[in-house]
């Protein structure tokens, strides 16, 4: 008959083998999974000011504003997450008004941008989110999965469309955000990103959103194919 106090220091051997493999196997696994490799690295360096027209088709960058971002953070966070952002205000030739807000990364991995994402800043600064939709945005053959938002503040009203990208996804934060994440993640990949966000000032939620919908129809006619895919990403199917 064993002695149990053998039986139970084998038992403790065992384990602590058990566990040491378990770590060893785990670090391993996560050096494996842990992405390297910058994707920004292979593209050509991107500088949203000139990417960005000033003008094109009805619209023109009005100098005399400047574009009221909504962003409670301090401009060495922002820094810190983002490697470029752009603010703009445009005005098309019968007088509507659109603001542009671009903020590119070239880290994609992390959950720090989650910070930024337009509804969480509206509601930093005091903004109620009266209605928060996904939807569609239609340019050319690109379909771009988009968030819609109205903040209110006061008197107040302003329709916000965005979307974000992932390496050369359009997406949305969420679930969605995180498999591209995962999928580059397994490749080796930190893909870079940005958020893309245009809203405006009016009573009309409806007629704000087919404005912000006409304004990326414009921007994207006056870009190339590759341009457009920094913006949004690459065409679904193509």
């Amino acid at each position: 008959m064993l002695d149990p106090k053998m039986v139970n220091r084998r038992r403790a051997v065992l384990s602590s083998i058990g566990l040491g493999l378990l770590m060893v196997s785990s670090a391993a696994v996560t050096k494996v999974l842990t992405p390297t490799a910058k994707l920004s690295d292979g593209k050509p360096a991107l500088d949203l000011n000139a990417l960005v027209p000033a003008d094109f088709g009805d619209w023109k960058e009005d100098r005399t504003l400047v574009a009221a971002v909504v962003n409670p953070q301090t401009e060495a966070a922002i820094n810190a997450i983002y490697s470029q952002t752009l603010s703009r205000t445009y005005v098309s030739k019968t007088g509507e008004r659109i603001m542009l807000s671009i903020a590119y990364g070239d880290d994609q991995a992390g959950e720090g941008t989650q910070a930024h994402r337009p509804e969480i800043c509206y509601a930093a600064q005091g903004f109620g989110i009266s209605s928060n939709n996904e939807g569609v945005l239609i340019t050319g053959e690109r379909k771009i999965p988009v968030r819609r938002l109205v903040a209110k503040n006061g008197p107040r009203n302003e329709p916000i469309t965005y979307w974000v990208t992932v390496g050369d996804q359009a997406t949305l934060p969420g679930i969605g955000r995180k498999l591209t994440q995962l999928a580059y993640g397994l490749g080796g990949q930190v893909p870079d990103g940005l958020l893309f966000r245009v809203s405006s000032i009016q009573s009309d939620d409806a007629a704000g959103f087919k404005l912000q919908d006409k304004f990326v129809n414009d921007l994207f006619a006056s870009l190339d194919a590759k341009q457009q895919v920094r913006l949004a990403g690459k065409v679904q199917g193509a």
